[in-house]
């Protein structure tokens, strides 16, 4: 089975090797780009703020804070499995991982942390999905926001990927954000190839994303069974 892997670079490596593993064959489009922003001051802010956690809703995420600071002393919480992996990687104690969505992130410190130990930091990029912070603030916790990262949306698909869509050689498309499976409807507009959709399955990580893969007319769309890549890894079926 061919899939393509819409994911940014950075993450879309290791889900092809994941992939490769499960005897899957990954084929790279990245849909959208990843570059840091200015922060002045980040190290002061975390020194003086009183911040007892971040929070990371990507491993964009904590991949730009870890650029941006020699700090690994601070509590983590993260969405999922695949950024708290990556925070682990970056030598990071204490993390801990919500294996879900922002709604289960927001359980998550509900019930393991004190509003009145400290602020939180989340660490996000310029475009944000779902309310942690007011899910959060909700229940007394100060949550702070500090965007560390922008992530480019692609303005077209790569000729290969026009090639493979028409060609009919994959099978599946791989989508983890609304934003993204927006963009590829969008994109398959552009290049008119959605007619060549027909043939695949959409493996979508959450309703919202499905929502808007269905704009195409895909074979199937097959939704996670929980909204972390292990679950959409299990989406596919059988390990090859």
């Amino acid at each position: 089975m061919r899939l393509l892997v819409t994911r940014s670079i950075e993450d879309a490596e290791p889900l092809a090797a994941a992939l490769g593993r499960r005897g899957y064959e990954a084929v790279l489009e990245p849909l959208m780009s990843i570059t840091d922003v200015d922060a002045p001051g980040l190290d002061t802010d975390l020194d003086s703020g009183g911040v007892q956690a971040l929070l990371i809703t990507s491993a964009n995420g904590i991949r730009a804070f870890a650029r941006r600071t020699s700090r690994r002393d601070i509590a983590v919480f993260a969405v999922g499995d695949a950024s708290a992996r990556t925070a682990g990687e970056l030598e990071f104690a204490g993390v801990r991982s919500a294996a879900g969505d922002v709604d289960a992130l927001a359980a998550l410190v509900r019930d393991e942390l004190d509003p009145g130990r400290g602020a939180l930091l989340h660490i996000a990029g310029s475009h944000i999905a779902g309310d942690l912070s007011g899910l959060l603030e909700a229940a007394g916790f100060d949550v702070r926001r500090q965007v560390l990262y922008r992530a480019t949306a692609a303005e077209k698909f790569s000729p290969a990927t026009v090639d493979e869509l028409t060609s009919g050689t994959l099978d599946g498309v791989l989508l983890f954000s609304p934003r993204t499976a927006g963009l590829f409807v969008k994109l398959a507009a552009a290049a008119g190839v959605e007619e060549a959709c027909r043939s695949l399955v959409a493996y979508c990580l959450s309703q919202a994303v499905a929502d808007n893969a269905k704009a195409l007319p895909f074979l199937r769309v097959i939704l996670a069974s929980e909204p972390n890549q292990r679950s959409l890894l299990e989406a596919l079926g059988p390990r090859k």
